[in-house]
This record gives structure tokens, C-alpha cells and sequence, in this order.
């Protein structure tokens, strides 16, 4: 839609007087089919004297926004359907931002009331099988094409319902993709591909917005094609595709009597029985730490998670906190537990530039004076800062010492080469 269309308050004014005649008239909002209510409304539109003024393209516009405001998500389906646009934040009705090649601003777009805003969200919701109201004011949902969405209704949110839609690419990149776009380096990859591969356990760690998801998604396409997975999340947003032996789980709150709910703990346990080969947990947050790092110290070898902190010593301090949360243990047990089931750990960063880096990845090595003991790998040296943009990548700073599951997965001829390569890395 062009921005005089989306910026005049004349013509917004037209467009919802237009929304209402065509409700009032046409009856075809519940009954019709797509195609009928799409003509319906191109004949009113065409048709309507006080709309002369429109160019061409503002017309094909001004249908398309109606149809989207029956069928799709109102003024926020063209934001949805943006290729560039990677988040969409609601604060209220009346102010909406957006993120668009890390570059976040507020558009001149507003929800003709907050009862429309209401309807948008309950729509989103009962699509996935979810509620949300006064008395559970918070939910996480998905849209149709996988994009993640919170909720937070009054009296939490105080402005008025607020909605962060969270955008994922159609197709999910790759490994070159984020080579490509500065990411990490190919030595790098070419590590984590054979770590995927042999099994080890990996954790990816990161604060909000630092690309975990994207990251998840690209490192499972090393997975082996002839494995069996099973993914857990409280809102399905993974996109594996090179699996066809993918089982996907999804969390399911308590309904408006309180029953019902199934947590990211109960789905953990039941993935257990169900044949797996590796177990994919899209963030872990709480409790269910526990049931991961028990999962992966009881053979599901070759488990990714991701979990929220702002680095890699900070994360594992998380998952202790995450892990005491739902039991009772002494310190050094919940050590031990971390750092027998993962063997390595993912650092992502959002840097000033507002670009996504893998800044660290180390090994788990084992325990030292009561402490998790970390090789580190690779860290992200800065060279410079050139126009606004961060010149820098990852330098290898130290060369793997678990070895184990290398040369039981058969890569033996590789770790050969990666040793010659790395001789003195870290020395």
C-alpha cells in the first residue's frame, strides 16, 4: 500500500467508512467464499464516486487492506507479509513499531479501535488452540506461517492489549547463509557441522533478538537425514526440513478451569519414550533444565537447546538457577549435571551494529575446584569499525579435547586433519 494511502487521516477515515459499507452490504464476511468476498469488494471500491481521486495501485491497495481486515490481520498483514520486516510490536491500538533490517521505528499505522485490536488477538489465539483473557492475560501463539507471537492483555499491560510478532524467513537459512552474512567463518562451521554429526551435545546461549532460533535451525540441517527427532517448544517456530523422521511437540496451557496444561517437563519425559535419537528443545527457561541435562546424561547424545544470558558463563549459572528452581540439590551435583550432558556451548551476540555474531564457543571439559571447566574454541576478535559497521570475526583460540565421540561416529579421517590444522591453537 503506498504511504498515502497508509498516512492520510482523510483517506483513513474513507477506508474505514468503506470497511463498513462493505460489511453492511455485501453479508459475505462469514458465508462467502475468498474469491467472492475479494470482487465483492474490488466492485466497491471501483464503484464508490468519493474514491475517484485514487490512483490505480492505491485502489488494488485499498482492496487488498479490506480483504486482509475480513480475512487476514488487518493493517498488520502487510506488515506480516513484508519480506524485510523481522518484528512487529503492538503497544497499544493506536501505536505500532516495527524492525526492519535492524532499523526499529514507529509507522503511521493505528487499529481503528481497541476492540479491533481484541478481535485480532482472540483470532490469533483460538487458532492454536490457546486463550487468553483477564484472568490469564499472557500467552504464547504462532501464526499460520510459524511467526512467533506474545500477548499481554490489561490490567498487565496498562497502555492497552500489546502484541510482539516475532518474523521468521519462509525458507530457514542455512550455515552458508550466515557465513555469508558474517555470522561466523567457515572453520568454524566446518567444526560445529562435524560436532552436530558425532553427537555432541550443544547449547546455544544469547540475550533477546541475538538470533538463537536461526542458529538452532541452521545447525540441525547437519543432522543425519536417517535419525529420528523429536522437537519440544512452547510455541512450534523450529523449522527442520532435512529430517523426515521429525515428531514436533508443542506445550498446551491449563484451560479456563485451571486443567489441562502441558509443560515443556511433561513433553521431555514423554519424548523419552518415544524413540528418539536426539532431542531438540527450543529454549529452555525453567525447571525443565533438570529434565534436559538428564535427558542428555541418559544416551540421547546429539541434543541441541537454547537459553537466554548474556555469555557463556552467565548461562551456565542460569541453568543452575534453572535446575534449583524445581529441585532440591547440592550445587556441585547440578554442576556435575551440566557439565556431563553438554559438551558445547554457543555464544550469540547483538552487537552495536545491530548485526548478529557467534562471539564464543567452547567446550565443557570437565569440572575444577568445584566450577564448570570451559575450553574456549573460538572468540570474536574486533579489528574495526568501519561506516557503522563492526569489522571483526572469529578467531580460534584454543582446539578440542573430547574427542570421544569423533572417532566413535567414524571421523576419524577428519579429526586428523583438525588436529594437524590446530596444532598450537591456544598453546
Amino acid at each position: 500500500m503506498t504511504e498515502r494511502s497508509w498516512n492520510t487521516l482523510d483517506h483513513e477515515q474513507q477506508f474505514q467508512r468503506m470497511r463498513r459499507e462493505v460489511r453492511a452490504s455485501l453479508d459475505l464476511t462469514s458465508s462467502a467464499g475468498d474469491e467472492e468476498l475479494w470482487h465483492g469488494i474490488e466492485r466497491r471500491i471501483l464503484g464508490d464516486p468519493n474514491l475517484g481521486e485514487l490512483t490505480s495501485g492505491e485502489r488494488h491497495a485499498w482492496v487488498q487492506r479490506l480483504f486482509d481486515s475480513f480475512r487476514g490481520l488487518d493493517i498488520l498483514q502487510p506488515l506480516v507479509d513484508h519480506p524485510d520486516i523481522t518484528e512487529i510490536m503492538i503497544n497499544s491500538h493506536l501505536e505500532i513499531f516495527v524492525e526492519q533490517e535492524g532499523d526499529v521505528r514507529q509507522i503511521p499505522l493505528q487499529f481503528e479501535s481497541r476492540e479491533r485490536l481484541e478481535d485480532i488477538i482472540q483470532m490469533i489465539v483460538s487458532g492454536v488452540n490457546r486463550i487468553v483473557n483477564e484472568s490469564s492475560p499472557i500467552v504464547d501463539a504462532r501464526l499460520k506461517d510459524g511467526s512467533r507471537v506474545n500477548i499481554v492483555l490489561p490490567p498487565i499491560a496498562l497502555k492497552g492489549p500489546t502484541m510482539t510478532i516475532r518474523k521468521f524467513p519462509s525458507e530457514p537459512m542455512t550455515m552458508s547463509d550466515l557465513i555469508e552474512k558474517g555470522a561466523l567463518h567457515q572453520d568454524a562451521a566446518i567444526l560445529l557441522q562435524q560436532l552436530v554429526r558425532s553427537k555432541y551435545n550443544i547449547f546455544i546461549g544469547g540475550g533477546t533478538g541475538s538470533g538463537k532460533t536461526t542458529f538452532l535451525n541452521a545447525l540441525s540441517q547437519f543432522i543425519p537425514s536417517d535419525e529420528r527427532i523429536i522437537t519440544i517448544e512452547d510455541s512450534a517456530e523450529l523449522q527442520i526440513v532435512t529430517v523426515p523422521n521429525l515428531v514436533s511437540l508443542e506445550t498446551r496451557n491449563a484451560n479456563t478451569e485451571g486443567k489441562g496444561q502441558i509443560s515443556i517437563r511433561d513433553l521431555i519425559k514423554s519424548s523419552l519414550r518415544m524413540r528418539p535419537n536426539r532431542i531438540v528443545i527450543g529454549e529452555v527457561r525453567g525447571a525443565e533444565a533438570l529434565d534436559m541435562l538428564q535427558a542428555m546424561n541418559t544416551g540421547h547424545d546429539g541434543s541441541l537447546s537454547t537459553g537466554h544470558a548474556n555469555t557463556i558463563s552467565d548461562m551456565i549459572s542460569r541453568l543452575e538457577t534453572m535446575v534449583l528452581s524445581g529441585a532440591e540439590l547440592p550445587i556441585e551435583v547440578v554442576r556435575q549435571q551440566i557439565s556431563s550432558a553438554i559438551d558445547i556451548f554457543v555464544h550469540l551476540s547483538r552487537l552495536r551494529d545491530r548485526s548478529r555474531r557467534v562471539t564464543e564457543i567452547s567446550e565443557v571439559i570437565g569440572m575444577h575446584g568445584g566450577e564448570v571447566l570451559l575450553n574456549p574454541l573460538f572468540r570474536f576478535q574486533e579489528q574495526e569499525e568501519r561506516e557503522g559497521r563492526i569489522i571483526g570475526g572469529l578467531v580460534q583460540v584454543g582446539k578440542l579435547m573430547k574427542v570421544d565421540k569423533i572417532q566413535m561416529a567414524g571421523l576419524g579421517e577428519w579429526l586428523g586433519r583438525y588436529i594437524a590444522q590446530t596444532e598450537g591453537a591456544g598453546a
